[in-house]
């Protein structure tokens, strides 16, 4: 084989971050690279401010409303570059709305992962529309599902983003979202291979180490992975985290590690698909080496095929030519081949096809709503609320929204009662709230976590804490909470609570839903995730 064609297949193992508001000047960069070196793909984010480690640069990230037609625009610029039909990534666990506004958002895999077992078909469900929804744009590759087990609630980057703590159900419901995906031809992905539930550090920003010995692993972690594998994952991710147990006592990063992925994956699991790294501009193995390529060769050599975030293309590809094997050249490009053979753009294929459809995602939404509810504490809450509405002893409380919520409104339909908010330390006085609410005896709460991420208590105030702390030893308190249910063991004597559910999302259809269910006493049909301990 020349030189040449040899070096045009190298090139396909390379999938730079483009960025749907750059500028034209980044543009055209993005298309000499495509042009020139015959890469394979490319994977989609927001902004440069938005991008894997660049969010504790605190750039503010500006919203575009046009994101959407402009990611539409730019994949057909892109395309036009090619000479080798790029495939085409993003991340999009909960959605394109994970990398662009406007667009359908799906529940969290934590929300997915408090349906019910016999419910599994809903996360189908979510995988095929998810999987339509890339396919309108034009995108053929979705970076997701996580199949990490959250088995640790101070995990600062799963959390939310993992189905929960069971591995069993990590397992079915991740091959459930992939089936969904593959379904309408869109490739799927689980990651962060050997796991990345069970680690304190964020890899964005540091290397996590796992302890556990390659049995321990076995067990748990690697559970719904070899689950997958038996499914015919479409590609597995690999997590920059280092396992010394499986690496000669090595702290290197698994993305950097022949023994985890040539070992481990291929050998031992008999994984022949397609295996990605995640972002290589990712700080836990993006300082390590001084000379550009080198990070990428090291990625490829250790049995990456595709090389994601890869920043130094050019020079990566002369050191992949420099120290691989025409054979080894050839493994990872017939893998990439039969993966964009699969979504079928090597035959002419345009892919894109179809409209966003945001009253399908609505529909689905509240069927999840429905089914993944989760009552934790009750005491009659309806009879108990009604009581106190007919002695002008009820009141409503909303935290961090307005009173003019889905679920306030819903509720006020049989149950109006005098309302009050605290929207933010700005525009909302703790101190008057406290007085105002020291008149009623009965009160229904609804916390609106402001972040999904644990980081400074999901940005809760202490202020906000301490109310509810007063209020729930002091009066009849039903809270209902809207977010991440690791917020839970933060809230100080949530045990008093008359009522404590779980609703996950603060999407209007779980909102309504919420307030129907309350009004209504349903019985709840969720099932939470992950073990919490509440105070």
């Amino acid at each position: 084989m020349t030189a040449q064609a040899l070096k045009q297949k190298v090139g396909q193992f390379f999938f730079p971050a483009v960025f749907i508001n750059d500028t034209e000047e980044n543009i055209q960069e993005t298309e000499r690279l495509i042009k020139e070196h015959n890469i394979g793909g490319l994977t989609f984010f927001h902004s440069r401010a938005s991008a894997a480690t660049n969010y504790e640069s605190k750039k503010k990230i500006v919203f575009n409303d046009d994101s959407y037609q402009k990611i539409k625009d730019l994949i057909v610029r892109y395309q036009k570059a090619a000479s080798t039909p790029l495939l085409i990534s993003i991340d999009a666990e909960w959605g394109l709305a994970m990398r662009i506004e406007k667009t359908p958002q799906y529940p969290y895999a934590i929300t997915l992962g408090a349906l019910p077992e016999n419910k599994s078909a809903l996360v189908y469900e979510v995988g095929k529309q998810i999987g339509l929804d890339l396919k309108a744009a034009g995108i053929h590759y979705n970076l997701s599902p996580l199949a990490d087990i959250n088995n640790n609630p101070n995990n600062p980057v799963i959390g939310y983003r993992s189905f929960g703590e069971n591995k069993e159900k990590v397992a079915n419901f991740s091959i459930e979202y992939l089936k969904g995906m593959s379904e309408v031809g869109v490739l799927g992905c689980l990651k962060h291979f050997p796991g990345h539930g069970n680690t304190n550090v964020d890899s964005h920003l540091g290397l996590p180490v796992l302890n556990e010995t390659l049995e321990e692993l076995l067990e748990n972690e690697l559970y719904p992975f070899i689950k997958g594998i038996e499914n015919n994952v479409d590609s597995i991710m690999i997590g920059h985290l280092a396992v010394p147990s499986l690496n000669d006592g090595k702290n290197t990063s698994a993305t950097l590690s022949k023994p985890i992925i040539e070992n481990l994956l291929r050998k031992q699991l008999g994984y022949e698909g397609l295996v990605i790294s995640d972002a290589l501009n990712m700080h836990s193995v993006s300082k390590l080496y001084k000379t550009k390529g080198q990070l990428e060769w090291e990625a490829f050599n250790a049995g990456n095929d595709v090389l994601c975030f890869a920043e130094n293309v050019p020079q990566g590809i002369e050191a992949i030519l420099e120290n691989a094997t025409p054979e080894r050249i050839e493994e990872s490009f017939n893998r990439i081949m039969k993966a964009k053979e699969k979504v079928g753009i090597l035959s002419g294929d345009t892919f894109t096809s179809g409209e966003l459809d945001f009253e399908k995602t609505a529909a689905l939404n509240l069927e999840i709503a429905q089914n993944s509810i989760t009552k934790i504490i009750d005491n009659s809450n309806t009879e108990l609320s009604f009581q106190a509405q007919k002695d002008n002893q009820l009141a409503k409380l909303s935290l961090y929204k307005g009173v003019g919520n889905t679920f306030f409104e819903t509720l006020n339909s049989k149950l109006e009662s005098p309302e009050f908010a605290f929207e933010s330390l700005e525009n909302s006085n703790v101190e008057s709230l406290k007085n105002e609410l020291q008149n009623f005896e009965t009160i229904i709460i609804s916390l609106f976590v402001p972040k999904a991420k644990p980081m400074n208590n999901f940005e809760i105030d202490n202020e906000v804490l301490e109310l509810l702390s007063k209020l729930l030893q002091s009066k009849k308190c039903i809270v209902y909470v809207f977010g991440n249910p690791y917020v839970l063991p933060i809230i100080p004597y949530l045990t008093k609570a008359s009522g404590l559910i779980q609703v996950y999302q603060d999407f209007n259809e779980f909102q309504k839903n919420a307030g129907i269910q309350f009004l209504e006493n349903i019985p709840c049909k969720g099932i939470l995730p992950v073990n919490i301990d509440i105070q």
